[in-house]
């Protein structure tokens, strides 16, 4: 008697584009003991070349990045018709970028990421998609 194949619920997915490796290896190890599966991109080009973005998730983009910045490559990403939700990371967002953030409907979490202010908006989106 053969045993059934057991089926592994997937780990929401969390998309991480940010040019910092110290900062992308603290979210990946982190976002990884929640029991989140993290795809980390070091900027916009590269992100929009994988092609491969999953239909739920959750994308958190640094404000600035090498070529254009995270804003920008959000419009990029929503004029191809990715729907995911997006969460802005900067140092001291001056008034114009939060004005530009609220439009566009993206919180901003604040950096240095001290505390679980970026996982709390993460799990907040994930929870609207489910």
């Amino acid at each position: 008697m053969t045993a059934a194949p057991v089926s592994v619920p997937a780990r929401p997915c969390v998309i991480l584009v940010d040019d910092d490796p110290a900062v992308t290896h603290a979210m990946q190890f982190s976002f990884d003991l929640e029991g989140l599966d993290v795809r980390s991109f070091r900027d916009g080009e590269s992100l929009l070349a994988t092609g491969d973005l999953p239909d739920t998730g959750c994308l958190i983009l640094d404000h600035h990045l090498p070529g254009m910045d995270g804003l920008a490559l959000l419009e990029r990403l929503r004029a191809t018709g990715v729907r995911l939700p997006a969460i802005l990371i900067t140092t001291n967002p001056r008034t114009a970028l939060r004005n530009r953030a609220a439009a566009a409907g993206v919180p901003i979490i604040e950096k240095p990421l001290l505390t679980d202010a970026l996982l709390t908006t993460v799990r907040k989106a994930l929870a609207r998609q489910a």
